[in-house]
């Protein structure tokens, strides 16, 4: 019998093993209320940051982070998964009269909804399917706009400082570099000649096997912008390795597999259940 073969790669998830959150500020908690869990139908956090200035959105085994503070764009788009994409598309139907006069605004395209949240946050809303592996609902990628000629030293920074798979390849929207963040999450930075808006503070979280080995290479290079505790440090600068050359900013909260939010179970709630046709026993949804 002929052995059978397989490509090991495809397995292997690298240093960064998950990304958290994506935390952009907003400036009224109401209206992320209404559109984060009203419309896209993901669940406040019903344990942490449970006051007025502050949300934490569950999306699966993700996050969202809504500090109360001037409006943060990300620059690009998030990639969301959920279960129900006519569900999703009837809830915002309602939201349009409640946010009319903001940026929000939403299309069914080719394969997924294209959402501007209130403040003009891109998100992009897809159906579960095997490019995202298991995921039933979650954030599998962020894609992050970066200048021409960015996206090769990008994809060499995160593989060789941060030891995460990365590649970098010719599209026909511009090179874009990839960037496995998880077992089935992404970072991609995609070429534009677009300009660029400046850099305005938000970030991501991530969490790392080999805490030590980046900070020390970050820390020589005075890229370090915060040493938070013994459990996480934060940087905002990807550099070109040989010249130092700034090709992209977004800070990333770096944090270890000692952080005590590690593995944290997320509450995940059903957007279907409603008092009109509620289901017995289908209150919570699960990630995978």
């Amino acid at each position: 019998m002929k052995e059978q073969t397989y490509d090991r790669s495809t397995q292997d998830v690298g240093n960064i093993l998950a990304m958290e959150h994506v935390n952009v500020t907003v400036p009224d908690q109401a209206m992320a209320l209404a559109f984060y869990v009203q419309g896209l139908g993901f669940t406040r956090d019903p344990y942490m940051m449970v006051g007025t200035e502050n949300m934490w959105v569950n999306v699966g085994n993700q996050q969202f982070h809504l500090p109360t503070r001037a409006p943060q764009v990300v620059t690009g788009h998030v990639g969301l998964v959920m279960q129900d994409l006519e569900g999703l598309k009837r809830r915002l139907k309602r939201l349009e009269e409640r946010l009319k006069g903001t940026k929000f605004s939403w299309a069914a395209k080719k394969g997924y909804v294209a959402v501007t949240c209130p403040w003009g946050n891109q998100l992009r809303c897809y159906a579960p399917d095997p490019q995202f592996g298991d995921m039933a609902v979650g954030l599998p990628y962020v894609e992050v706009s970066v200048k021409p000629g960015a996206a090769a030293g990008i994809s060499q920074f995160y593989r060789e400082i941060l030891k995460a798979p990365a590649t970098a390849a010719k599209s026909k929207k511009g090179a874009v570099a990839q960037v496995r963040v998880g077992r089935n999450q992404c970072l991609f930075f995609r070429e534009t000649t677009e300009a660029l808006p400046a850099y305005d503070g938000h970030h991501i979280a991530v969490y790392i096997a080999d805490f030590s080995g980046p900070h020390a290479f970050l820390k020589e290079r005075g890229l370090i912008t915060q040493e938070s505790d013994a459990h996480q440090y934060r940087f905002q600068a990807i550099v070109h390795l040989e010249t130092g050359e700034p090709l992209c900013e977004i800070e990333h909260e770096v944090r270890s597999l000692f952080h005590p939010m590690w593995g944290r179970d997320l509450v995940n709630r059903n957007p279907a259940q409603n008092i009109f046709a509620y289901a017995r026993g289908r209150d919570a949804m699960q990630a995978a």
